[in-house]
């Protein structure tokens, strides 16, 4: 199918802004090989050539998903971006991207500010300092970035929340595939798939992350590091988090008094269970066993 060069800038009301999260505009471009890039159209702030650089106000996040080129900005020296790579431009930050004369490029890219991506680069999900993030090409990527530019052609009424939520879920696909990408170590990985079934298979007994660990034979301190690295918890969280979810199914699907269902997850007493289930939840038990019967 062939690509059809789209863009389009987005008014933004108070109501958009207060959702934490504004597309501000959308687009996909292709560059074919000895074009003159950027095509003329863009608003002055958004317009640049690779000798006068650019500044924005906002966040982009441009997708190449076809050819190569290069970028440069002020906090990464000039490098080689190939297909299947994700370039996030940061407010304020001078920088510069090309096409490939050779090869020329197809672009998808999406604008936007607010909280949301603020409080996600504050926590180090974004960072300044690598601004090229490799994905390779994916299919759930591509397809979000497609869906955005759909919304965004239409502008329905109350678009705005439902493409930055796409925007958002965009962010996550890519902090997945890169994270799922830095596991090159099958032999790492299988452990974790192994502990996590044991949990599972585990959650009615009385059984330990250590035990976990001495049954696969890892050292504990090991084990934790690794386990808390690959997933972001501990094992021990993970598996009191597997037993909360389990003791969700159970309030709402049977009718088990709460102690059976504290002595079923093998929970030390039904006062420890209410108490670990309300910190994890904000709920007690009883209460959430309630709201779970309320009608609609």
């Amino acid at each position: 199918m062939a690509m059809i060069n789209f863009y389009k800038y987005l008014p933004v009301s108070k109501e958009d802004e207060n959702w934490g999260l504004s597309v501000l505009n959308a687009g996909c471009t292709r560059t074919e090989a000895s074009d003159c890039y950027p095509f003329e159209g863009h608003p002055a702030p958004h317009n640049f050539n690779w000798n006068t650089w650019r500044v924005l106000q906002e966040y982009q996040i441009i997708y190449i998903t076809k050819g190569q080129g290069l970028f440069e900005s002020a906090s990464l020296k000039q490098t080689q971006v190939k297909a299947g790579t994700v370039i996030v431009i940061f407010p304020n930050e001078r920088h510069r991207y090309k096409p490939d004369n050779q090869t020329g490029w197809d672009e998808y890219w999406v604008g936007l500010k607010g909280n949301i991506i603020d409080n996600l680069v504050q926590s180090g999900y974004l960072s300044i300092e690598k601004p090229c993030l490799y994905v390779g090409f994916n299919e759930n990527i591509f397809n979000l970035y497609n869906c955005i530019i759909d919304k965004t052609k239409e502008e329905k009424q109350g678009y705005q929340p439902l493409v930055s939520g796409a925007v958002l879920h965009l962010i996550g696909a890519c902090h997945a595939v890169i994270k799922q990408s830095s596991t090159e170590n099958k032999e790492e990985e299988t452990i974790i798939n192994k502990a996590m079934l044991l949990f599972r298979s585990n959650i009615n007994n009385s059984y330990s992350p250590q035990l976990a660990a001495q049954q696969l034979n890892i050292g504990y301190s090991s084990f934790r590091k690794l386990f808390k690295n690959y997933t972001g918890l501990s094992p021990g969280q993970y598996y009191l988090q597997l037993k909360i979810e389990k003791a969700k199914e159970m309030l709402c699907g049977t009718n088990l008094p709460i102690k059976e269902i504290s002595i079923e997850l093998n929970f030390d007493s039904s006062f420890y269970f209410s108490k670990i289930f309300k910190k994890k939840t904000g709920i007690k038990p009883t209460d959430y066993r309630k709201r779970s019967q309320e009608p609609a």
